[in-house]
């Protein structure tokens, strides 16, 4: 007698098998550069995360983009709100998502041509 059929995320949980994830429209992925959200100032003084300035926009590594991003890809550096998003966790890693919209800057290194002379 045959076995019933089950779907594919019922396999992916049974057998512990990683299921791929794939962006949708365009939103972008990402993982923030300092997790624990301290920052040392250019004169190398230690700022804890509890004196957070508000409105202050943060910057963030792109993990993945979805189809209908242009401007930004995998490994491109971002500057957005960190009140603009939806944190999501990933295999034990956290990760933000984004809409492309909410971007207000990209830093990577195919850019320089294009740029305004700033540098990170």
């Amino acid at each position: 007698m045959p076995e019933p059929a089950t779907t594919a995320a019922e396999n992916g949980r049974r057998s512990g098998d990683k299921l791929a994830i794939k962006m949708l429209n365009d939103r972008v992925l990402v993982r923030l550069d300092n997790v624990d959200g301290e920052r040392t100032s250019s004169g190398g003084i230690l700022i804890p995360a509890t004196a957070q300035i508000s409105k202050r926009l943060a910057w963030a590594e792109v993990v993945a983009v979805g189809p209908n991003v242009r401007a930004m890809q995998v490994g491109d550096h971002v500057l957005f709100n960190p009140e603009d998003r939806y944190e999501v966790e990933v295999r034990g890693d956290d990760y933000i998502i984004l809409r492309e919209r909410d971007v207000h800057a990209v830093a990577a290194s195919r850019l320089g041509e294009a740029s305004t002379g700033l540098y990170l």
